[in-house]
């Protein structure tokens, strides 16, 4: 994957490219990896209503900044985590994403993918169908996330608990 530089221009391949790997280091387990896609101050947040507005002011099924997701990261390495007995696996499969915002002089860059999500833990599976929006950056010479907003189909009904990351 590339790494843009302050000297090189973000292109649509990048941001594609990007997307495609922070699915697949989520499928493989890479969680520190996949954290690290992060800016400091970006949320990982999955809506709890159509057209939510914001995660501060409305209540979310997932509103996470850098603490909670190294809790879960945390969480899901732990022995002792009976909720991941057996461990939960998961698979995303994306449509081709969409670049919607490629803003190289402001440095602002928003694709939006088409997703279908399976967990399975033992013999339960769970599926979720949606978008996420990828709101990105270049920090430090490589692409960070600021927000990724993950909008389930579904949102609005009663849904298990998730245990790894839409």
């Amino acid at each position: 994957m590339v790494n843009p530089t302050p000297t090189t221009t973000v292109t649509r391949q990048d941001l594609i490219d990007f997307v495609v790997h922070e699915a697949h280091l989520l499928d493989t387990r890479r969680y520190e990896e996949w954290n690290a896609l992060f800016a400091d101050d970006a949320f990982y947040w999955v809506p709890l209503v159509p057209d939510q507005e914001d995660g501060i002011n409305h209540t979310s099924h997932m509103y996470e900044d850098k603490l909670l997701r190294d809790l879960r990261i945390e969480r899901l390495k732990s022995p002792r985590a009976f909720s991941q007995q057996p461990r939960s696996r998961c698979h995303h499969l994306l449509q081709v994403p969409v670049v919607e915002v490629l803003d190289n002089a402001g440095n602002r860059y928003v694709v939006r993918t088409s997703f279908h999500y399976t967990e399975s833990q033992g013999d339960e599976m769970q599926f979720y169908v949606g978008y996420f929006f990828h709101h990105l950056t270049v920090q430090n010479g490589a692409l960070r996330i600021t927000l990724k907003r993950v909008d389930l189909l579904n949102c609005d009904a009663a849904l298990p608990a998730v245990q790894l990351f839409i």
